[in-house]
């Protein structure tokens, strides 16, 4: 009895405890719909799979997306695109990117001047008072760059890119 009650409970945490898909909208009519799974539990605060550094949990996507598509996939796993306080929140987001294939691609950030040129917000809310700029930037290159990528160039800097470009991206909550 005492083993049948044990298996019960086994398979109920399993149950529990249970990979949550959330699928991306579809890129073309032809492409069948990617899922990212973000298991559900505790890893210091945060979920697993997501990486916690002070008060905030991170997760990196490795799929392309425009910048649109990536903040919804954001929000769908509770967060938002990452927002960035300081030098060394930017070297961790930097420092997840890079786990694995040692590359610092170029990835979108949950910045947007899309609403005002020239005003920069975070998709979070929170205020926009760090920033890692490359030298000239942001240029609103040709009135069409308004969507905040991070790693950009030699200097692995901030440029304002067109959102329609295909991007990996960095997710951020509260812990």
């Amino acid at each position: 009895m005492k083993t049948l009650t044990l298996f019960a409970l086994v398979c109920a945490m399993t149950a529990l405890t249970g990979a949550a898909a959330v699928p991306e909208e579809k890129a073309d009519k032809d492409q069948t719909a990617d899922v990212t799974l973000v298991k559900r539990g505790t890893g210091g605060g945060c979920s697993e799979g997501w990486t916690r550094f002070n008060d905030r949990c991170f997760f990196y996507i490795p799929k392309p997306m425009t910048w649109a598509k990536a903040e919804k996939n954001c929000e769908s796993i509770g967060g938002n695109l990452a927002s960035v306080r300081n030098f060394m929140e930017y070297h961790e987001l930097q420092r997840l990117i890079t786990i694995g294939s040692h590359d610092y691609k170029d990835t979108w950030i949950g910045g947007t001047d899309a609403k005002q040129e020239r005003q920069w917000l975070w998709s979070d809310g929170t205020p926009f008072r760090y920033s890692n700029w490359c030298r000239g930037e942001p240029n609103n290159l040709f009135g069409l760059q308004n969507c905040l990528q991070i790693n950009h160039g030699a200097h692995k800097c901030w440029d304002d890119s067109m959102c329609y470009y295909r991007r990996p991206s960095v997710c951020g909550k509260k812990a």
